[in-house]
């Protein structure tokens, strides 16, 4: 089977968002474009980590070019988007691998998103040489959503992913791990005090 890619080039939209109340919320990176809409789900931890790195490849291509790119300093908020997904939200395929490149041609910030898939190897050497040849595989490969972005859009959708990210169950002070609303059981009080 041939491989299937989900391409917005561009999109006129392109968001991370939940479904879900905090503590059981589902991630989903969302591509639109006309009547066109594609969710595909992934952890919290890859929306921070998409974010971040965002973040850190515009600084980047600001750094390098002199201040001359195509990219802002800041989200411009007249890009900003809070609305909430596109409904009805069905999930193509969970996402395993991204990645994140720059186009210095056209300034454009490319986001891809790869299904999850199992491999099965029996040493690392193999899983690693398995990992290549999928990576490699343009045709049979696993299911991909591939977003060009503006500079703008990008810096819009790192923004927006990290409040999603940080709109979750407040840490609680102590040990840092997140506070349930039906309670929470803190490591760090486990009855050991310490004298003063």
């Amino acid at each position: 089977m041939s491989r299937q890619v989900f391409l917005y080039d561009p999109p006129e939209r392109f968001v991370a968002g939940t479904v879900g109340l905090p503590g059981r919320r589902t991630f989903f990176l969302q591509a639109s474009a006309g009547i066109r809409v594609t969710s595909v789900a992934l952890e919290k931890t890859q929306v921070a980590a998409l974010a971040e790195r965002m973040e850190e490849l515009l600084d980047e291509v600001v750094r390098r070019s002199g201040g001359n790119a195509a990219v802002p300093a800041v989200a411009p908020a007249e890009i900003t988007d809070s609305a909430p997904l596109d409904s009805p939200v069905e999930e193509e395929f969970r996402v395993g691998t991204m990645a994140l490149a720059w186009d210095g041609e056209e300034e454009r910030m490319i986001v891809e998103a790869q299904a999850l898939v199992e491999l099965d190897a029996e040493s690392e050497d193999d899983l690693a040489e398995a990992e290549e040849r999928l990576l490699q595989d343009e045709e049979n490969g696993p299911p991909m959503l591939r977003v060009r972005l503006t500079g703008a859009q990008a810096r819009a959708f790192a923004k927006r992913a990290l409040d999603v990210v940080n709109a979750g169950r407040p840490p609680c002070p102590l040990c840092s791990l997140p506070l349930d609303p039906e309670g929470h059981v803190c490591p760090r009080q486990n009855g050991y005090r310490r004298g003063a």
